[in-house]
């Protein structure tokens, strides 16, 4: 043989072996996949590492899926994949759910996982229903606290049994909702009693109006039962509420009756200044008397003797007036002896 034939020869071998060794890392899942019923071929699986999608994910997935009986395709896998999905989440909640004998297709699970629900962890809790504590001590609160019409506070702890309403996960609302809104049914329950004793001798009954409320409506669950755990007999609140309602009254009353006091002191002093006043004027029209005579004098309409006889007659009141009084002191100081 020449020797351009044996290049030729090595040439071809040394691309074969290249070949062998690129191929070799695949040829394992490709058998895999054969045996399997799963058939994916060669060509699939080295564009899938072109397209930096890892071979083992869609291969092992696929296999997964075959063997569950799941009419699954590998690029039905791919898309997925491609579009941030958890591939393998979805294909194991696809089996759970036919297991369960959920009604679940590719499309609605593919769409769930990629709106960032668990949909295994949904599924699950289709098969298995899970128990929400309300209210969900982990945020603060350990009981939900509400008044009946006697005025006596009850606190109330409740467990509510739910499953995964899998039609509605997407865009349904989350557990924080039906936790809101089970306290709220309870505190209306509560508050619609007449007695704080009927509550405690049938607990059971706050349970059935929650029931009849309906409140799984628009939520991602189907609440199945609503369990009082407990309930604690807590303040009187309505006694409180008289008490701080009396005390607000008797600060009202004492601020009347502050404005009225100020009030009378104002018109006692406004009374005091009018007296003054009119004292005021009465001095200023004495002061016109002498004035008054000194012109009648200088007229001619009043005489000395007029004047004089004046005199005598203010004398002798003021007489009489220093009389009456000392007589009335010692008929005041005779009436108290006797």
């Amino acid at each position: 043989m020449p020797m351009w034939g044996w290049v030729v020869i090595g040439i071809a071998a040394l691309f074969l072996l290249i070949i062998l060794i690129v191929l070799g890392n695949y040829i394992q899942l490709y058998i895999q996949a054969l045996t399997s019923n799963a058939s994916v071929s060669i060509l699939d699986i080295i564009r899938m590492r072109f397209r930096k999608i890892d071979p083992r994910v869609i291969v092992l997935n696929r296999i997964r899926a075959v063997q569950a009986g799941l009419d699954v395709n590998t690029p039905q896998l791919e898309e997925h994949l491609l579009s941030g999905g958890r591939v393998k989440n979805v294909v194991s909640a696809l089996i759970a759910a036919k297991k369960a004998r959920i009604d679940l297709d590719w499309n609605t699970a593919c769409a769930i996982d990629l709106a960032g629900r668990d949909i295994f962890d949904a599924v699950n809790t289709s098969v298995n229903p899970k128990v929400i504590d309300c209210p969900n001590p982990t945020l603060g609160r350990a009981t939900i606290d509400a008044v009946a019409k006697d005025g006596i506070q009850l606190k109330a702890r409740a467990r509510v049994t739910v499953r995964t309403n899998l039609s509605q996960l997407v865009g349904g609302a989350t557990e924080e909702t039906v936790v809101a809104r089970v306290g709220e049914g309870m505190v209306s329950s509560i508050g619609s009693a007449e007695s704080h004793k009927a509550v405690l001798e049938n607990p059971d009954a706050i349970s059935k109006k929650v029931m009849e409320r309906g409140l799984d409506s628009g939520t991602a669950y189907e609440i199945l039962s609503i369990d009082i755990a407990d309930v604690d007999v807590g303040d009187n609140i309505g006694a409180k509420l008289q008490e701080d309602q009396a005390e607000a009254d008797k600060k009202v009353a004492q601020a009347l009756a502050e404005k009225r006091r100020a009030m009378a002191i104002a018109q006692e002093q406004e009374n005091k200044a009018e007296i003054e006043k009119n004292r005021a004027f009465v001095v200023l029209a004495e002061a016109e008397v002498p004035k008054a005579m000194a012109e009648a004098f200088r007229s001619g309409n009043l005489g000395i003797m007029d004047y004089q006889r004046l005199r005598n007659i203010e004398a002798d009141t003021s007489m009489r007036k220093a009389i009456s009084g000392h007589d009335q002191k010692d008929g005041q100081n005779d009436k108290n002896l006797g």
